[in-house]
């Protein structure tokens, strides 16, 4: 029982950690291209980074308890893998920190227009929600633990109520609509979707380094968040019509803004917005926690009173100030999370290192990835091509919605 018992808590940890405020986005940066391309990406993506997951388990048993990913980029890549890894987590972290920000700075804009009329403040409404985690961040994790379990309660009951109560104004005549040559625009935001493993080296030590369980953990954990995703794409692409997500994408919308207009009812839209609220909060709070320690740890901040301001300074205004200067911070953000973040960190590394380490220091253990060779090239191949989509689309080079 208790093995049981073990394994759902893992699985759990691996969907709550991949489940985040990017699927907010989903609707936005797939919906022109519609909704077969949506299913699709969402089949690749999940077999993608369930695989690199299984080779980021096979460096972990190389390293062993105790150790994270710079490390892991350390003993297999040296000091450029350590200086990769340093940067691109970095930057997933202000990435995803951006995004977040300009996300609840949007939602809570609306509510305020919409509960009392007053002139729209854009992203200063975030700033009473970031005031509040700062407080929490200065006295302690324990304080936003317990915050972060009601948020998730309240996440899990607004998801199930948005699908129960939004259902009915589905039109699957909207579902039919494809325009494949959008499709590359999402690959960035969807690879942002899927993206969990920095929880591996957590649940490496858990499981005590069972790689049999951690594998089972890691697919189903990761499946998870791919029936989350697939239901709430069927319901936001079976309701806003295509003008709408065109001028969302343009703007870099979430999709729950886009509902109400669409089924003409705002206490029913009011279940996507809560659920979005939902969604960021928990995703901010993880992420905030995250970037904290990173840049307590990277820059030898000791942590007291001086040094926690100072770290929670330097954690919240950059990314506050980039997205109060880009009106479409959300969506871009996220875009360049998961290209130049997401994908470096998670997908291209994990394969790097298990080359290093199988083929060139001859490493062994219980635990070896399966595929071989040409499913690393095909790994590195896939990494790199998403990360020139990404540029690509930047530039221009890819159609635009």
């Amino acid at each position: 029982m208790h093995s049981w018992t073990k394994l759902i808590g893992g699985i759990l940890l691996v969907a709550g950690t991949t489940i985040g405020a990017a699927i907010l986005a989903l609707p936005i940066s797939m919906g022109i291209a519609g909704y077969l391309p949506s299913v699709l990406l969402f089949v690749f993506f999940w077999i993608f980074m369930a695989y690199t997951s299984l080779l980021f388990l096979e460096v972990n048993t190389w390293t062993g308890q105790g150790t994270n990913l710079i490390t892991m980029a350390t003993r297999t890549l040296g000091k450029p893998g350590f200086l990769l890894c340093w940067s691109a987590y970095l930057f997933l972290l202000y990435a995803l920190m951006t995004a977040y920000i300009a996300g609840s700075g949007a939602l809570l804009n609306d509510f305020l227009v919409e509960i009392t009329g007053f002139p729209p403040l854009g992203i200063l409404c975030a700033i009473p929600l970031l005031l509040i985690f700062a407080l929490l961040l200065l006295r302690g994790t324990a304080h936003l633990d317990h915050l972060n379990r009601y948020l998730m309660i309240c996440l899990v009951i607004s998801y199930f109520t948005m699908v129960f109560v939004l259902g009915p104004f589905i039109s699957f005549e909207k579902l039919e609509r494809v325009e494949w040559s959008y499709t590359f625009t999402a690959v960035s935001v969807v690879a942002t979707s899927f993206g969990f493993h920095i929880i591996i080296p957590s649940l490496y030590n858990y499981f005590h380094a069972d790689t049999t369980a951690l594998k089972k953990t890691l697919v189903i954990g990761s499946f998870i968040p791919f029936l989350v995703y697939l239901i709430w794409q069927t319901l936001a692409l079976g309701i806003i019509p295509i003008h709408s997500l065109q001028e969302g994408y343009a703007m870099g919308a979430n999709a729950a803004t886009l509902i109400a207009p669409a089924i003409g009812s705002q206490l029913l839209a009011s279940a996507a917005t809560t659920f979005s609220f939902f969604a960021i909060a928990t995703s901010l709070i993880g992420v905030a926690l995250s970037l904290c320690d990173f840049l307590a740890d990277g820059l030898k901040i000791q942590r007291n009173l001086k040094g926690n301001l100072l770290i929670i300074a330097l954690a919240f205004i950059p990314p506050f100030i980039i997205a109060a200067t880009n009106p479409r911070a959300f969506l871009t953000a996220l875009e360049a999370a998961g290209a130049f973040g997401v994908v470096v960190l998670l997908a291209l590394m994990p394969a790097l290192m298990v080359w290093r380490g199988r083929y060139h220091q001859m490493r062994e253990s219980r635990y070896k990835a399966p595929g071989g060779k040409p499913a690393l090239i095909a790994t590195i191949i896939c990494s790199l091509l998403i990360i020139s989509l990404e540029i690509a689309n930047k530039i221009g080079w890819l159609p635009q919605p």
